[in-house]
C-alpha cells in the first residue's frame, strides 16, 4: 500500500512512524514533513491547506491512501478534493469537520444527539459576552469558536481577563470553507467550569461503525503543576490507571456514536479520527471539546501502545469497512511523552537554535525510548535546528507507567536546545497512583 501523510508536526511523525512499521505499507510519503519524517518517509513540498495541490501530489504519487493530519488542512475541504480524485482518505469532509471547526456547531450537534457537556452561550456582542460571563461566575472558561490551534481557550478567575478573551474572539472573522461553511465567524463560546481529571478518547470511524482507541491523558499548562498558560500540550501518558474500566464503552454509547449517528442523519457523515476531549465530573462524563484528527501529544502515546498494523485501520476508516475489522490488539504496558519547546512557547518562540543530542537517544535507548519531531528542520550543513513552539515530542514505553517515565525523562536529559523548556512532572501522579 502506498501512502501519503499531509503534516508536518509530531503527530504525523508518529503517524509515519507506525505506518513505517507495518508490513503491509510498501511506500511511504509525507508533506510537507520535518527533519525527524524524512527518516522514515520520502518529503514533499507542498501547501497543506491547498486542496488541488495536495490531491494533485496525491495522484501523482498513485498513492492509495491520503491520511490527512492537521485539523486546518481538514477545515479547508483538503479530504474532499482527494476523495473526488477517487483516492481514499483519513479525515472527514468540510462540513464535517466544523465539528472542531466551530465549537457552536459542536454544541449543536451535541445538542441534537443527547451528549451531555458543559452548558454553554454562544456570544457575538460585548452584552452578550457580560450577561454569559455573569451567568456562570469564576472559574471562567473562554473559548474561540473557530480553530486556534490548541491555545484559543481561556480559564480563570479574573472577569477582565475573561472578557478581554472572548471580546478579541468576537472581533475576528475567518473566510468560509469551500462547502460555503464557515469556522469561528466572530463568536465567542463561554462555558460553565468542568470539574474534574481530564481524559482524551480517540475513535476512528467509517461514518457507521465506531472503534475506540485507548484513553489518554495530556498536560496543557506549560508549567509543572499545571501553572502557566495554556498550550497545544506539553505531554501525555496512557494508560490511565486511576479511569473506571467501563469509561471508553460508556463514551462509546453516550458520546462518539451518538455524535456519528446525529452527523450521519444531518447528511454530513463524519469519516476518519474523532477525537473526544471529557471531564470525569462529579455529576458524570462531560464533552470538553471534539476534534476531527489525532490529537497532539495523545497521539504519540496511543499508537505507542497500538499492536494492530496502523495502515489497515486507516484504510477500513476511509473505505467504510471498519465493521470487519477483528478487535484491535494493545500491548499491556504504559508510553509517556515529555515535549520540549522552544523559548518563549507558548508566546512568539524563538526558532533556528541547533538541537543536539538526538543520535545519543537513538544509540542508547532505542528501542524503548524515541524522539519525534514537531517543528525541526535540517540547515544546509545537515544540522536539525528548530522550526516551531513545540519541537520534539520524546516518547518510551516500559511495562508501567513509572518504567516508561524514567526512560523518557532519561532520553529528555540527553537532548540539548538552547533555551528551551520542558514539563518535569508529565505522568507524576499517575504512576505514584500505579504503584
Amino acid at each position: 500500500m502506498k501512502v501519503l501523510v499531509i503534516g508536518g508536526g509530531a503527530r504525523e511523525h508518529a503517524l509515519c512512524r507506525s505506518l513505517s512499521l507495518d508490513p503491509d505499507v510498501t511506500a511511504l510519503h509525507c508533506a510537507p514533513g520535518n527533519a525527524g519524517i524524512a527518516e522514515v518517509a520520502e518529503l514533499h513540498p507542498v501547501d497543506a491547506l491547498d486542496g488541488a495541490a495536495v490531491a494533485e501530489l496525491a495522484q501523482s504519487l498513485q498513492a492509495e491512501l491520503v491520511v490527512v493530519g492537521p485539523e486546518a488542512p481538514l477545515v479547508a475541504g483538503v479530504a474532499d478534493a482527494v476523495r473526488d480524485r477517487g483516492i481514499p482518505v483519513f479525515g472527514p469532509s468540510a462540513d464535517a469537520a466544523q465539528l472542531e471547526g466551530s465549537k457552536a456547531f459542536a454544541k449543536d450537534v451535541m445538542a441534537a444527539a443527547g451528549v451531555p457537556t458543559a452548558r454553554s452561550y454562544v456570544c457575538t456582542t460585548p452584552a452578550e459576552i457580560d450577561e454569559a460571563l455573569d451567568a456562570f461566575g469564576a472559574p471562567y472558561v473562554v473559548k474561540d469558536d473557530g480553530l486556534a490551534a490548541g491555545k484559543g481557550v481561556v480559564v480563570t478567575d479574573d472577569v477582565e481577563t475573561a472578557r478581554t478573551h472572548a471580546l478579541a474572539c468576537v472581533s475576528q472573522r475567518r473566510a468560509a470553507t469551500p462547502s460555503g461553511a464557515v469556522a469561528g465567524d466572530g463568536r465567542a463560546v463561554i462555558e460553565e467550569f468542568l470539574d474534574g481529571p481530564e481524559v482524551s478518547l480517540f475513535a476512528v470511524t467509517d461514518g457507521e461503525t465506531v472503534v475506540p482507541l485507548q484513553p489518554a491523558q495530556d498536560f496543557k499548562r506549560a508549567l509543572d503543576g499545571d501553572e502557566g498558560p495554556n498550550t497545544g500540550g506539553m505531554g501525555a501518558y496512557s494508560p490511565l490507571p486511576w479511569a473506571d474500566p467501563k469509561l471508553v464503552d460508556e463514551v462509546l454509547q453516550t458520546v462518539l456514536q451518538p455524535t456519528v449517528d446525529e452527523l450521519r442523519r444531518r447528511g454530513t457523515p463524519f469519516s476518519g479520527l474523532l477525537y473526544a476531549g471529557l471531564a470525569i465530573t462529579s455529576r458524570g462524563v462531560r464533552v470538553i471539546e471534539f476534534n476531527a484528527r489525532f490529537g497532539d501529544p495523545e497521539t504519540q502515546v496511543v499508537l505507542a501502545r497500538l499492536q494492530t498494523p496502523l495502515a489497515g485501520l486507516l484504510m477500513a476508516s476511509a473505505t467504510g469497512n471498519l465493521a470487519a475489522l477483528p478487535p484491535l490488539r494493545w500491548s499491556d504496558g504504559a508510553a509517556v511523552t515529555v515535549v520540549i519547546a522552544s523559548h518563549n512557547y507558548p508566546g512568539t518562540p524563538r526558532t533556528g537554535d541547533p538541537i543536539t543530542g538526538l543520535d545519543a537517544v537513538a544509540e542508547q535507548d532505542a528501542p524503548e525510548a524515541y524522539v519525534l519531531h514537531a517543528g525541526t528542520r535540517y540547515d544546509a550543513d545537515g544540522r536539525v535546528l528548530s522550526a516551531g513552539g513545540r519541537v520534539l515530542s520524546v516518547t518510551a514505553a516500559g511495562a508501567d507507567l513509572a518504567t516508561a517515565r524514567d526512560r523518557a525523562y532519561t532520553a529528555v536529559g540527553r537532548i540539548s536546545l538552547d533555551g528551551s523548556h520542558h514539563r518535569t512532572d508529565i505522568a507524576a501522579k499517575a504512576a505514584e497512583q500505579a504503584g
